[in-house]
This record gives structure tokens, sequence and C-alpha cells, in this order.
């Protein structure tokens, strides 16, 4: 099997590059950033590419964008995402663009080699792979996303004002609306997110992180 390896991190990049050479697998290129994954494929047209996540230069989601951008130009090729991160967003467009030979494992959940190895194996067959919390993680942005869709727009851009830090009376100045009817419509924002009154929980914060998070 040749695969190409993107990983920032140079230390674990030569171990992966070491244990599937040692394995019997070609390792045709190992590159630290998202342009160079991108070229190594071109040149190389591996079997599978294991990527990170987070690589240069911002180390937040470059490598699945990266990988969105590469089945877009390679569907065939295999996408093993490796990461101690769960990017939902971009993992849920990774996946809707075709869920055949893509796997995501959690690089702390991998608890024996031959699991990876399997892992793998399986992505370059064309299976689908995916640690069950990236599973879950991206069905709970989904479900947050759909509550979302339920607001109106102004209910929208108090919680956008809510999630900058402001109060009640702030949002009423900035959007023109009393106090009253910032009131309401944060009540209404409670209660399409599905958070009810609680002793133990900060609705207010709750729904920022439901903004935040979808």
């Amino acid at each position: 099997m040749r695969i190409v390896i993107a990983e920032d991190a140079a230390v674990l990049r030569d171990g992966l590059r070491l244990l599937l050479t040692t394995r019997g697998h070609e390792v045709a290129a190992a590159v630290g950033d998202g342009d160079a994954l991108q070229a190594a494929v071109e040149e190389h047209r591996p079997d599978v590419a294991v990527i990170d996540v987070r690589m240069p230069p911002t180390h937040t989601d470059e490598g699945l964008r990266a990988a969105i951008r590469i089945r877009e130009d390679h569907p065939d090729l295999g996408v093993l995402m490796f990461s101690q991160y769960i990017e939902t967003r971009y993992a849920a467009r990774l996946l809707a663009g075709g869920a055949d030979g893509v796997g995501y494992l959690l690089k702390e959940r991998v608890a024996d080699i031959r699991d990876f190895l399997s892992a793998l194996d399986r992505v370059a067959a064309g299976e689908t792979v995916l640690d069950p919390e990236v599973v879950t993680q991206i069905m709970g942005a989904g479900r947050r996303a759909e509550a979302l869709s339920t607001l109106t727009p102004r209910e929208r851009d108090v919680l956008a004002m809510m999630a900058e830090g402001r109060s009640n009376g702030a949002i009423a100045e900035a959007l023109f609306l009393s106090y009253g009817s910032v009131e309401k419509h944060v009540t209404q924002i409670f209660t399409k997110l599905g958070l009810p009154p609680s002793e133990s929980d900060h609705r207010r914060v709750l729904a920022v992180l439901h903004y935040l998070q979808a």
C-alpha cells in the first residue's frame, strides 16, 4: 500500500513512517502542512493519506480542509484523519462528500497498533472507519445547528450579541429594542434550544455554547 503522511509533529511523523514501513507499506512522502500534502498526493498518487487535523499555519483545521480539497480532486483516495481533536464542521463536510474510504481516529483512543493498521486497511478498501466519539460530536453539532435554524433572524441577532458578552440592556440599545422585547427574545431562544430553567445550569452560557459550537 502506498501512503502519504501529513503530520506537523516531526517525532510522530517519523514514528508513523517507521511503523508503516516496517509493516511492509510504502510511505511515499511524509510532510508537515496542507500545501505539501496536496503536492505529495499529486506527485505520488497514494492509496491512502494519513492526515492530522491541526497543521500550520494556524494549527486549527488545515488538515481537514486539505483533505476535503484532495477528495474533491481524487475521490478514490482513502483518507484517514488521525488527530487529538474533533473538528465537527469540516468533518461533516468531508463525510458529506462521500464517506466511502474515509476514517477519523483519535490518537489517544487507539490502544493497539493493530487497530490503527486495521483501520488503514479498511479505509484503503473503501470502508468508513469512525471513532464513536467523533460520531457523537458530529451528530451533536448537527442537532445544535438544527435547533439554531428554528430561531428567527431577530433571535439570532440577540444570540449573536449574547455571544459577545453583552447584557440584555446593551442588546436592547444596540438593536433599538425595548428591554422587555429583548427579554422575550432571550426566553424564546432558551425554549427553542431546549434549555429549561435550572438551578445548576447557566442557560445564557449554554445558549452561547450552542451558538459557537454549531
